[in-house]
């Protein structure tokens, strides 16, 4: 975070970033007493801050969502959008930046993360009240409701895209992913909502070890299955909805940072969780602050980034491990 403080326009040595960003914590501020500059620490505090910590939440959660959706469903081709949220998030944003939706009473900057979310969420029930069968939720059958709802939304995306006028480019912007209009307001919203749910999520680690057996192995062993996943579903769900609402769609995060920490510390999700959680904050600030930096002063989305960084270290890890452990 110090070191992606330290890159822009404007030069600034990792001594007094770090500097200031200690100087902004209550009590620990009072002891620091830097030489840096009101215009280094507006330019750290006002605008790179808040893109970076923006970065951090959203990585940390698409990672941490990423790990149970893999847990759950045992299948290493799910991600955190494997529900369809992403593309009910992209529907509730596009509907505000096309039609206006919210702007009356909540403004442009607070609209689309609001409207992004809401459509999120909603598109979490809706997926999980199709799979559902008496109390039971099918694994298979909430994939292909996920499936089926993502599919709808995506459609309807494109035909309001097919109608932005003016509005496409920052539609497109939203839809891939990215951190241009991080704003200090974004962060405080979203901050307690994800550390919450992480910190729910993380409450469960022992059953998601135990179900990695199988559902019927699990259920021999005291775990209540359906329960279990009711919780993580939502939560996971939950803490995607709000990672998108402040950063647009960002692939791969979530679909690749659970592999590579399960290649390097194993499938114990009491180490697991926190770990993905470590990399894909650190992934996704290091890719951001190359996607704002590499081809200055024009910015490509960060999603890009994170694809054309990762994937590569991905296929190096895969093929020098050989296997991965479930």
């Amino acid at each position: 975070m110090a070191l992606a403080s330290t890159v822009g326009p404007m030069p600034i040595s990792v001594g007094n970033a770090l500097g200031i960003m200690v100087h902004q914590i209550p009590i620990l501020g009072n002891v620091v007493n830097g030489q840096w500059s009101p215009l280094e620490e507006s330019v750290v505090v006002q605008l790179r801050l808040p893109r970076v910590f923006s970065a951090v939440l959203v990585g940390a959660a698409l990672s941490i969502a990423g790990v149970v959706f893999q847990g759950i469903f045992r299948n290493p081709m799910a991600d955190p959008y494997v529900l369809g949220v992403a593309s009910g998030a992209g529907f509730g944003a596009s509907l505000a930046i096309v039609f206006g939706v919210g702007l009356s009473f909540l403004g442009l900057f607070y609209s689309i993360p609001f409207m992004a979310c809401v459509g999120a969420i909603l598109t979490m029930f809706l997926v999980y009240f199709i799979a559902r069968t008496d109390s039971r939720i099918p694994v298979l059958r909430l994939l292909l409701a996920g499936i089926a709802v993502s599919s709808f939304f995506s459609s309807m995306i494109s035909l309001l895209i097919a109608t932005a006028g003016e509005g496409i480019h920052v539609a497109f912007n939203w839809l891939f992913g990215g951190f241009p209009i991080s704003r200090w307001e974004y962060v405080n919203v979203a901050t307690p909502a994800i550390l919450i749910c992480s910190v729910a999520i993380y409450a469960f680690y022992r059953e998601l070890n135990v179900m990695l057996l199988g559902e019927e192995q699990a259920r021999q062993l005291g775990v209540e299955v359906e329960t279990v996943k009711k919780r993580l579903i939502i939560l996971s769900s939950s803490i995607t909805a709000f990672a998108v609402s402040i950063s647009g769609i960002i692939g791969f995060i979530g679909l690749i940072v659970p592999h590579m920490m399960r290649i390097m510390v194993g499938p114990d999700h009491r180490i697991l969780i926190p770990s993905s959680a470590l990399a894909g904050a650190s992934l996704l600030v290091l890719c951001d602050t190359v996607a704002r930096t590499i081809l200055r002063p024009i910015a490509p989305p960060t999603g890009i980034v994170t694809a054309m960084l990762g994937a590569p270290f991905f296929i190096y890890l895969l093929m020098k491990s050989g296997k991965v452990e479930w």
